[in-house]
């Protein structure tokens, strides 16, 4: 049976992390028995980690605790995709912890893993606002301009992917590197590794505050021109 490692960075989610836990967590019944959920958490300031740790210790075994990744969204990811690789998982699912994705539309992409090295969601319709939505537009732009990929949706935190297909280019970027989702969707499309984009929903943030506002989101795109920029050169 194959090992999945359901992956996903958290910071102060306290209002949503039990419920997030509890709705994806069944989704490890039947796969291999080494399969895990692993939320990161380093750096929260509420009660995001006590929940966990109650989790654990109670019904639900198989979720790990990531404490040693950067506090920042990006390098968890980065952690996550490693810690994952390290430990044999065949596959990786990484989602939010914020209560937007639906767990419901994992088993679409799991039925069709095998034709796929990966998944990637598209979010057509997205009930975070319209701003966010132009952002992933602007981004999708700039992708094609620096490195010829059209893709529509290259953010989306609903993504499933072979494990060692995220290995070829998870050292690729620098382990704090900011926007890690991007850069291997890119790498996927522009390596041309069999990929495919499905449509899912994506709800508004259930609970709580974004850690990463407009503002953060437009200073994170500037820093990233240059990033591709350096990139691509390693592309070559």
């Amino acid at each position: 049976m194959d090992t999945i490692y359901i992956v996903m960075p958290a910071y102060n989610e306290e209002e949503n992390i039990e419920e997030v836990v509890r709705s994806w967590y069944p989704l490890l019944s039947g796969k291999s028995e080494k399969s895990r959920l692993v939320v990161a958490d380093s750096g929260s300031r509420d009660r995001t980690h006590e929940i966990l740790e109650k989790m654990k210790i109670g019904d639900y075994p198989k979720l790990e605790i990531l404490e040693t990744a950067n506090q920042f969204h990006g390098p968890k990811v980065i952690a996550l995709y490693k810690y994952a690789i390290a430990n044999g998982a065949d596959y990786i699912f990484q989602t939010d912890s914020d209560g937007q994705t639906d767990p419901k539309e994992f088993p679409a992409f799991w039925k069709a893993r095998k034709k796929y090295a990966g998944i990637f969601g598209n979010r057509t319709i997205r009930g975070d606002g319209k701003d966010r939505a132009f952002v992933e537009k602007v981004v999708c732009l700039l992708l094609h301009l620096y490195f010829g990929v059209k893709l529509p949706d290259a953010n989306a935190p609903f993504r499933l992917m072979k494990s060692q297909t995220v290995a070829k280019y998870i050292d690729k970027m620098p382990a704090d590197y900011n926007i890690p989702n991007i850069m291997m969707t890119t790498y996927f499309a522009y390596y041309k590794e069999p990929i495919a984009f499905k449509v899912i929903s994506f709800k508004p943030r259930q609970a709580g505050v974004n850690s990463v506002n407009i503002p953060g989101i437009v200073k994170i795109g500037w820093k990233a021109l240059g990033d591709f920029r350096d990139l691509k050169r390693d592309m070559r």
